[in-house]
């Protein structure tokens, strides 16, 4: 049984302890922000994960992936101003959100290490900021959140989805996916708006608001 010591990759907190074992891998849990990690010597290589988003068939035309997409377009965009400006975080191999959103009258960039590596968007300044299914692949969550934060203009929203992570962790499918290595509650981002300044809003599970003010 895995008993070596890792430290939160989230919150950097010392107070951590063994969580669970399954996928030939262990599991951590944070006592300060809830978060349960995969220690690092775990992880797959870059090459595999991006074996796995490719096989991803997320397009515009699926109506079950809109359908899923709206769960936080629809609270997101009631935020908005006329004409606000995006940036989708983690767009994926078939980006789909950022044409959900120009439909209703946002423009969007979009910015993903695997398929659209452009990080001149890292020098702009942005209304608001999507980031669907991406911070539990996140090696380094708090670092990237903060990255995002700073581009977000005052009254800016980032908006986030994950799946929150449930009771029965032992057969949950979340975690049988290994490019998921951090898996988040409502208390962990309770803590991240906390660390950022920012006002939490949950319009449902696994949709996360975080507004700038």
């Amino acid at each position: 049984m895995e008993k070596a010591y890792h430290p939160c990759p989230l919150c950097r907190d010392e107070n951590t302890a063994f969580f669970h074992f399954s996928e030939k891998r262990p599991y951590y849990h944070c006592n300060h922000c809830d978060l349960v990690f995969v220690p690092s010597p775990y992880f797959i290589s870059a090459d595999e994960e991006k074996a796995k988003y490719d096989n991803h068939r997320n397009t515009p035309e699926n109506s079950g992936y809109v359908a899923f997409l709206d769960r936080m377009l629809i609270p997101l965009q009631h935020h908005l101003p006329a004409g606000a400006e995006g940036l989708d975080f983690g767009s994926g191999p078939g980006p789909t959100l950022n044409i959900l959103m120009e439909k209703r009258g946002f423009s969007m960039d979009i910015y993903d290490c695997f398929y659209a590596p452009d990080e001149t968007v890292f020098k702009k300044r942005y209304d608001f900021i999507t980031s669907t299914e991406v911070i539990e692949h996140l090696h380094d969550p708090m670092g990237e959140l903060t990255r995002l934060w700073t581009l977000l203009k005052s009254d800016g929203v980032l908006g986030i989805m994950t799946a929150f992570r449930v009771e029965d962790f032992a057969d949950w499918y979340y975690k049988r996916d290994l490019t998921h290595i951090r898996f988040f509650t409502p208390k962990t981002f309770e803590w991240i708006a906390k660390k950022l300044g920012a006002q939490l809003e949950i319009p449902q599970s696994g949709v996360i608001l975080l507004h700038k003010k």
